[in-house]
């Protein structure tokens, strides 16, 4: 395992992903992570062009099309963060993933795993949020699963904020093996 080669405490990845579908808990785990880490965090939605935030609150999904700028942006940020970074981001494909790993080697992604329904529940709660919930049926339809990937932490978006951060802390540090938590 990494932790070996690694001083103690400090992360094995130079960047952290946290990752999956609306509804699931980005913002609130990757504003955890970054703050326990120390390390800026980037929410992904505030980096999509305006054309694409227009589509998302006309209820249009976006196409891969729509994503390659937002992503290719994200990815430079993640590589000039310099001493580390958490990004929130759908990362919903693998080829979205695998861009990302393009530009950040050895980049982690913590993939919060998330039914329809509670999705579902957790959009139509959230007030002036530029994502509708009549698109979270086409987020699952994009989804294809991270589990297998290499550098990938899979989690229960249901467990408590607190146990999620602290596992997925643990886990940028090299504390513990990748594990299905879920």
């Amino acid at each position: 395992m990494d932790s070996a080669t690694q001083p103690a405490g400090r992360p094995v990845s130079p960047a952290l992903v946290v990752m999956g579908v609306a509804g699931c808990g980005k913002s609130s785990l990757g504003q955890a992570c970054a703050e326990a880490l120390g390390w800026p965090l980037l929410e992904g939605d505030e980096y999509h062009p305006a054309a694409n935030i227009e589509k998302m609150r006309a209820g249009i999904a976006l196409t891969d099309a729509d994503r390659e700028g937002w992503l290719d942006r994200l990815g430079s940020l993640l590589r000039d963060a310099g001493n580390g970074a958490v990004l929130t981001c759908s990362a919903l494909r693998q080829r979205y993933r695998d861009r990302l790993r393009s530009f950040v080697p050895g980049l982690r992604f913590a993939f919060l795993e998330l039914g329809e329904a509670d999705a579902y529940a957790r959009v139509a709660a959230r007030p002036n949020h530029p994502f509708p919930p009549s698109l979270v049926r086409s987020q699952f339809a994009t989804l294809e699963s991270p589990v297998g990937e290499p550098g990938v932490l899979r989690l229960d978006a249901l467990r408590p904020l607190c146990e999620l951060r602290d596992e997925t802390v643990a886990w940028m540090r090299g504390e513990l093996d990748a594990k299905e938590s879920a």
